[in-house]
């Protein structure tokens, strides 16, 4: 039997002509996830690096957003062999990887998504569902064309290294982290500072100089703008668990008085 899966995270971007927007989904909830797939989204990155998602838990949800145009990305907990492995063989054809600040940690993460001789993928394809449990004619050797890597930059190391790791063979694209790059330079919490936009902008240049897509996570508003205008592929601009978080105190403020009773609305 053929492989019916719909374009790649790499063809989305390399047929857009504007910035790819998406969001995370941290919930571990398959209902609320489906709820975000059908949002209008361009992607939606299902997290298991700050999230209760699971190996079954992200299976679940990668069945329900098959039912969706969406894109669904999986990102990994670590640019680790087995777990890498292991996501893929539930079916995730999109991947990033976090906390990459190197050439050879971006081709670490390349070969764990390779069989051999390209790569260390372990072969369980008769066990898995990524190829129908060998009901796919020719995964073993094709299944480098549907998977796409993006790896993440996060450190200032990171920042330095961008366009060597952009470079590698195998990556399809790279996504920076305002977050963890903040508390890298010692400006944590800090994600629209001067200093950390200018990393980020680095970044960008030098992705794009390897001819790479480059992308970046920005839940404010003006930033993501900004971003956007300054050349971003793909934007992620908010979270499941986030969106919740702000819309329900936004509730509580609205309708709770600060001595905690509630206004009276006629």
């Amino acid at each position: 039997m053929p492989l019916r899966l719909d374009p790649s995270f790499r063809e989305r971007l390399a047929s857009s002509d504007r910035a790819l927007i998406g969001m995370w989904a941290c919930s571990g909830s398959t209902l609320v996830t489906e709820v975000a797939a059908g949002s209008g989204l361009d992607w939606l990155l299902i997290d298991m690096e700050h999230s209760t998602n699971t190996l079954e838990s992200v299976l679940l949800q990668l069945q329900t957003v098959a039912a969706y145009p969406i894109t669904p990305l999986v990102r990994v907990p670590s640019n680790d062999t087995v777990a890498i492995k292991q996501i893929l063989d539930l079916g995730a054809q999109n991947l990033i990887v976090p906390m990459v600040s190197s050439a050879d940690e971006a081709r670490a993460a390349v070969a764990a998504t390779r069989y051999p001789p390209a790569g260390v993928r372990g072969v369980g394809s008769a066990l898995a569902r990524s190829a129908r449990w060998n009901r796919v004619d020719g995964y073993l050797q094709e299944s480098a064309q549907h998977t796409s890597l993006t790896v993440q930059i996060e450190t200032a190391a990171g920042v330095d290294a961008a366009a060597e790791i952009a470079a590698v063979d195998g990556i399809d694209a790279v996504f920076v982290g305002p977050s963890d790059l903040s508390a890298s330079m010692g400006l944590l919490g800090q994600q629209t500072h001067p200093d950390v936009v200018a990393a980020v902008e680095k970044v960008f240049a030098a992705v794009k100089s390897a001819g790479k897509p480059v992308g970046v996570n920005a839940f404010d508003p003006a930033a993501a703008d900004a971003y956007v205008a300054g050349g971003a592929d793909f934007v992620a601009v908010g979270a499941d668990v986030a969106l919740l978080a702000r819309a329900s105190e936004a509730l509580a403020a609205r309708f709770i008085t600060a001595e905690g009773s509630a206004r009276a609305s006629y």
